[in-house]
Formats: structure tokens, sequence, C-alpha cells
């Protein structure tokens, strides 16, 4: 990869419904998190996502407080029972619909076990919401943000300021999230061989040499 975040200040943990990862590290399962060093300590920054397929962005003159449930369940498998919640995004004039409701506890552990210096609760935010966040750091013209795991692919595309495309697809194998990228790729006129492919999960030798084939490089935030 072109870069590792090895910043001591900040933790970035992304969990599924199969464990975590924090800071690009490759994947633990649940029992690792009491038993974790990098866990235990107290830092200044603490981000905790949850690859949620139960997501969608919705530009803010569309939405409206009492709609947000009823948007969410027409693009998402919604149970009575499932939390539906917001959160801004306002360098795109939009707002995050999601739930976190996906009969999973580990995310809750989590948040309960990495304290922040401040000591303020840490708030469980979807993944995508990171993903829409990291465009502004990346300074290419074609912007390709993704993190995969747990079978599904978090996707996120821009060309400079403008936002193509925000979505999560069902993607059981890496080759299927590959599809799904290449295809939005193609549907957007987007060339990956001048382009750069940022991950924010962590990928294995074989997925990362499969999309070196295709893009210009490859790299993990």
């Amino acid at each position: 990869m072109d870069r590792t975040f090895t910043d001591p200040t900040r933790i970035s943990i992304q969990v599924s419904l199969s464990g975590f990862s924090f800071n690009g590290r490759p994947w633990l399962t649940a029992e690792h998190v009491f038993t974790t060093p990098e866990l235990q300590h107290k830092y200044e920054v603490v981000e905790i996502s949850l690859l949620t397929p139960k997501v969608t962005l919705v530009p803010d003159a569309f939405l409206e407080p009492a709609s947000a449930r009823k948007i969410l369940a027409g693009v998402a498998s919604l149970r009575e029972t499932d939390v539906v919640e917001t959160v801004p995004v306002p360098a795109f004039s939009a707002t995050l619909v999601y739930s976190l409701s996906l009969d999973e506890s580990l995310s809750r552990v989590v948040a309960q076990t990495v304290i922040p210096v401040s000591g303020e609760p840490v708030r469980v935010l979807p993944e995508l919401y990171f993903l829409l966040r990291e465009l502004d750091n990346i300074p290419d013209y074609n912007k390709i943000v993704a993190s995969w795991h747990g079978g599904w692919l978090h996707l996120v595309i821009a060309q400079g300021k403008s936002l193509c495309l925000a979505n999560v697809f069902e993607a059981p194998d890496f080759t299927t999230a590959e599809y799904f990228i290449f295809l939005a790729l193609k549907r957007l006129q987007l060339n990956p061989e001048v382009s750069t492919v940022h991950f924010r999960t962590p990928l294995d030798t074989e997925a990362e040499m499969s999309l070196y084939r295709y893009f210009k490089s490859v790299v993990q935030l």
C-alpha cells in the first residue's frame, strides 16, 4: 500500500458482523476487544464505524424528519424494531439516513471500551459517512473510496467537488466487489488506468494485486 495510518493520537475502528479492524490492520474477532493493547489506550480522536448496508444519502432539500424512515425503507430492508438515525453531511448539502440495527453488539462494546481523552461518549456512525468525509483529503480529480467486508461493498465516487455515487452493494466475495466498482466506473465513464482507488478496509495481498492490474495506484487509508 502507498501509506499506512500511524497517528498515535487517534484511532479509527471499523466494525462488521464478523469482527473489527482498526487503523487499517487485519480483521480481528470479537474476543480480541479486551486483549488488544491499542484498544486499551485513550486517544484524542476516536472514530467508530459500522459497516451497515442500511444507509442512504438524501439531499437536504428532499428530507423531512418525519420521512427519514420511509426513505430508508425504500432502499434497505428494515424491520419494525430497527432504529433509524440521521447524520448531516454538509459538504454535499445532504444527510445520511441509516440504521445500526444489525443484531450485533460489538460496535457498542467497542464504543464503551475505547474512551477518548475528553471522556465524551463516541457515536457509532455508518461506514459510508467516513468514506464521504475522506473525499476532501484526496487531491485527485477522480476520487474513488471503498470499503469491503462482511459481504458488502461501500463505495463513494466523486469528480472534483461533484459527488457521483454513494452506495452500498451486496458483494459476498471480492470478485463481486470488483465487479461493482468497475461497473460504476464504466457508467460514469471513468478510466481506472488513470485513477487511484482508496480503501478504508484492509486488503489482503491477493485483493491488492488484483486491483493493481486495473488501477494506477491502490491506497490504504
